[in-house]
């Protein structure tokens, strides 16, 4: 079952909310069709942590350009699956993600994992991870 970004755009930031993370929706603040530059503008100026499913972002001239201008921090998570596993997976890793952004100054795009299914079957309460991917 694939999530529409609409449905994505509620759901994961609701559980992110839920779990204690202070989240601001895109639909919030911006039109659906809102260029990429304008939200990662606004992320970037105020000092908030970006975070997409869009993993083709990085590969943007125009979405990279406005993270290094704006100096913003770029979270995407990685992989497939239903939006509850996704966000479960990100709450999980915010122990490694917070370590993560305490060592690296934006501007950065950042990949997070949830754990691989070969780490679920050792550990049931295996964590994601994350790996920085630009700049490199």
């Amino acid at each position: 079952m694939s999530s529409s970004p609409t449905e994505t755009g509620r759901r994961f930031p609701e559980i992110l909310a839920a779990a204690g993370l202070s989240v601001e929706r895109h639909d919030d603040l911006f039109p659906h069709d809102c260029p990429d530059e304008r939200w990662l503008a606004y992320v970037g100026t105020r000092g908030r942590i970006a975070i997409t499913h869009n993993s083709r972002i990085r590969y943007m001239p125009n979405e990279r350009a406005a993270v290094v201008r704006h100096s913003v921090p770029l979270l995407v998570v990685v992989g497939k699956g239903p939006i509850r596993e996704l966000a479960a997976n990100f709450v999980a890793t915010v122990p490694r993600i917070f370590a993560f952004l305490a060592r690296n100054d934006p501007p950065f795009i950042a990949k997070v994992y949830g754990p691989t299914q070969a780490e679920l079957a050792k550990q049931p309460d295996a964590v994601g991870s994350i790996s920085l991917w630009y700049p490199k």
